[in-house]
């Protein structure tokens, strides 16, 4: 893969999220926070328009534009855990979906019949990652509303991990 296309405006647009992840963790004040889930929020839905606008779509941004939404989520996560603001069971529903995704890609890349399959961003997980982002806002802003979106959450998780599976076990039998 060319360092160009690495280093394309919608690829940085998404790496920008990691800097805001480092931010988040080192932001105390709510404001400053809420600011940051704001501005990844923006960055999420900027690099994919930005890909399209541009006719720039990579390999590379489709593998950097979900690890910084992952990066972004789990810090932030995290860091809601650290200070209280969440529970450990809350942290691990909010985050089921990224952590079998990444158990699926990693079980892919390991089964030979399973390599040639090209891992793409799907409806329901896309949908799961902006219901994290507003959580991650209602944390802040209205945390009696929290354990409900968490469920919320959980049941999307649940239904992207079935897709996700899905989509894999029929590009599996091409």
């Amino acid at each position: 893969m060319d360092r160009g296309a690495l280093f394309s405006l919608p690829n940085v647009v998404s790496m920008s999220r990691l800097v805001l992840a480092a931010g988040f963790v080192g932001a105390r004040g709510p404001e400053e926070r809420l600011a940051l889930i704001g501005a990844a929020s923006v960055t999420d839905f900027l690099d994919g328009w930005l890909a399209r606008r541009r006719n720039a779509s990579t390999r590379w941004g489709a593998l950097i534009d979900p690890i910084a939404d992952r990066v972004f989520v789990l810090s932030a996560v995290a860091a809601f855990v650290v200070s209280g603001e969440l529970t450990a069971l809350q942290c691990l529903v909010l985050l089921a979906r990224d952590v079998m995704t990444a158990v699926g890609f990693g079980v892919a890349r390991l089964v030979p019949r399973l390599r040639p399959v090209e891992f793409k961003a799907r409806q329901l997980g896309k949908a799961v990652t902006v219901l994290q982002l507003a959580t991650l806002a209602v944390v802040i802003v209205a945390p009696h509303y929290v354990p409900a979106l968490v469920a919320a959450v959980g049941v999307l998780s649940a239904a992207a991990i079935l897709d996700y599976t899905l989509a894999l076990w029929r590009a599996r039998a091409r």
